[in-house]
């Protein structure tokens, strides 16, 4: 036999049947091309010398895993569809003569052929467009950097591995189905029947559980601590309830509409939903596939958005102040050195300061029973009885308001962000009477940590919280903090350049009588939002860039599992209008049953996809808080329009991929 018999019979079979394998082999092509892309800017040294170098790579590196794994599992799932469609032309092939071996050889060069060729493609295009999304994510983390064209060898030598590895274990699945299989079940191909379903309640009632306990979760989850934790789960409950009520509940309704008369005898809906049952046990995965990846590009799409355009608005949260310091284990006369320090730096460095704030406060994560917080032993989870508070004295709350209080023992004047306690309450074995409540709070709170409650309390009582004692002993409990926090004049970079100023006065404090060569023993923080602003850019630029990247491969899936269904629905189908046309059934008739059909089965996935949006809406804002995205107004319309421009894709598809649809079947 001539050597280039197989080849040139693989290249054959593969223009034959280009109608399956151009989507095939352009999924190859763009999903190699992206994983070399994100690989390459994971691996960059431009990446690891900028700020916020380590959360980046974490994210890229973390956006190269999940791109692979889902390389893999994808393009399992469409060598399935192909070998289902061609099981037929290969079944021929062994009736006419070829044995297992021959066809194996066919097998292996049409392997060969698509993986070297897709694989070449993916890096080319990989290459010739790594620098144009290189200047997008440094746009998005706004990072400046050279123009300059760069070839990662690593990244290639990774890509080729993987994917040439993906299409091997592809290879061996087809040879192992084709030595299974008979030569009259291959004939046969995918024109054998579909028994009909059972209605698997059980089933179809752990998927309702199932998803119900993933929602209820996200719903009532209140704490950002607890959401952390819980999302997964959340997550894996939902898709199980997904994948079981498509399968079981979907033949559940489908009964149920056949056994409503006034519905099923239409022409339109008899032969439509007919045709689903049979079908279910196949189409009910691809639905659920489509659900579920719809849902990750909405997600993914809305969160990183939301996060992006509201970067100033995070600043604001986390950093109101241009600079704030933060004290702890300090000695009396430590408060008028750091202000002494401050000055003097500013004065060295030609800045004028503003809204200069400093006051003493305690925090404390506390539980409340009854109207007693507990600091021992907190449940940072239970997030119904979890509770910030923080105390600062009644003379710095005269100070920073210009409101003269002046409290007796046992007296308090409480601030809640979220409501008002009792007239009283207790906390490390005293009772407090609360006398006033007011209306605003000059100092920040603990941010997202449970509910806030503020309180101001006579200065004596105040020292004698942080002396050592029992209650003093929580992990929960950090003693006295001395915060001061300003503004100043000057651009960023002068900004930074003074903190790091502050930084080293600070670092030099002496106290008085401390003759010792080494620095006192106390600990300090020093914040600059300048500093920090980099940082934020950075991670928040990057998530953007893995949400854009992952979305718009998940979305190349989710068109392309809607493609194939089609197509192989269509041929499915054809025979059996046919004979529906031939006893008497009208080319409208069958229009209008196809239109039938595909509404149903592309409609529900999306309408899935969004309530499991809208479940999961509380949840996601309890997360994004963590990042100091507390506007939840903003998220809800960036999810809205993510919904939008999603359903008007998704529309698209739909009109494209009916009209294959009805070619195929007319």
């Amino acid at each position: 036999m001539n050597s280039l018999f197989y080849p040139k019979l693989a290249l054959v079979n593969i223009k034959k049947n280009s109608k399956f394998y151009f989507p095939y082999l352009l999924t190859c092509v763009l999903t190699s091309g992206m994983f070399y892309i994100m690989c390459m800017i994971a691996g960059s040294e431009g990446i690891n010398s900028m700020m916020g170098a380590e959360a980046v790579s974490f994210i890229l590196m973390f956006g190269t895993i999940v791109i692979g794994i889902f390389s893999v599992i994808f393009l399992f799932y469409t060598n399935s569809f192909l070998m289902k469609r061609r099981k037929k032309e290969i079944g021929l092939y062994n009736i006419l003569g070829m044995e297992k071996r021959h066809i194996s050889m066919i097998l292996l060069y049409e392997t060969l052929i698509t993986g070297a060729g897709t694989v070449a493609a993916g890096l080319i295009t990989g290459i010739l467009f790594s620098k144009l999304i290189f200047l997008l994510l440094y746009k998005m983390i706004q990072f400046k950097v050279p123009l300059s064209f760069y070839i990662s060898g690593f990244s290639m030598a990774v890509t080729c591995i993987l994917f040439f590895g993906i299409f091997f274990l592809a290879l061996l699945f087809n040879l192992w189905q084709i030595k299974l299989t008979n030569p009259i079940d291959l004939l046969k191909g995918s024109s054998m029947g579909e028994r009909e379903p059972k209605s698997k309640l059980v089933i179809a009632l752990v998927g309702a559980i199932t998803l119900g306990a993933g929602y209820y979760i996200a719903i009532t989850t209140e704490s950002p601590l607890k959401a952390i934790s819980l999302f997964f789960v959340a997550v894996l409950l939902v898709i199980a309830g997904t994948y079981c009520l498509f399968t079981s509940g979907s033949i559940v309704l489908l009964k149920f509409l056949r056994k409503n008369k006034a519905y099923y005898y239409k022409t339109k809906n008899f032969t439509s939903v007919s045709g689903m049952i049979y079908r279910m046990k196949q189409n009910a995965v691809g639905l659920a596939n489509i659900c579920i990846l719809s849902t990750a590009v909405l997600l993914m799409i809305s969160t990183t958005v939301a996060l992006y355009v509201s970067m100033d608005e995070q600043l604001e949260t986390r950093y109101p102040t241009d600079i704030s310091l933060e004290f702890f284990d300090f000695k009396e006369d430590m408060r008028s050195k750091v202000i002494e320090a401050v000055n003097s730096a500013a004065e060295s460095q030609g800045r004028k300061l503003f809204d200069l704030k400093y006051y003493d406060s305690i925090s404390v994560a506390a539980v409340l029973e009854g109207n007693k917080f507990e600091t021992e032993n907190v449940d940072f989870y239970n997030e119904s009885k979890l509770f910030a508070l923080m105390f600062i004295t009644d003379e710095d709350y005269s100070r920073l308001t210009g409101k003269n209080i002046s409290l007796r023992e046992n007296e308090a004047v409480a601030y809640g962000i979220h409501g008002r306690l009792d007239d009283s309450f207790e906390i490390f074995g005293e009772k407090y009477n609360i006398i006033d409540y007011a209306d605003s709070f000059p100092v920040e709170g603990m941010g997202y940590l449970g509910t806030v409650y503020c309180f101001v309390v006579n200065s004596d009582e105040f020292m004698s919280m942080s002396a050592p004692s029992e209650y003093g002993s929580s992990n929960s409990f950090q003693g006295i903090k001395y915060s001061v926090s300003f503004d100043f004049d000057g651009t960023k970079d002068e900004k930074i350049a003074f903190a790091d100023v502050i930084f080293d006065e600070l670092s030099t404090i002496k106290y008085s009588g401390d003759n010792n060569d080494d620095n006192p023993n106390y600990r300090f923080y020093v914040e600059s939002r300048q500093r920090v602003e980099d940082e934020i850019y950075a991670l928040d630029g990057g998530f953007l860039f893995l949400g854009i990247f992952l979305g718009f491969l998940f979305l190349i899936a989710t068109v392309l599992i809607i493609y194939y269904k089609q197509i192989s629905e269509g041929y499915d189908d054809r025979e059996r209008y046919n004979i529906m046309q031939k006893v008497g059934m009208s080319h409208k008739e069958v229009k209008d049953s196809i239109k039938s059909q595909i509404i149903k089965v592309f409609f529900l996935p999306l309408i899935m996809a969004i309530i499991h949006i809208a479940a999961a809406f509380k949840m996601v804002t309890r997360l994004l808080a963590i990042f100091n995205l507390t506007n939840v107004l903003l998220f809800a319309k960036c999810t809205a329009a993510t919904m939008v421009v999603f359903a008007i894709i998704y529309g698209i598809v739909y009109s494209l991929t009916a009209r294959v649809y009805y070619k195929i079947v007319k």
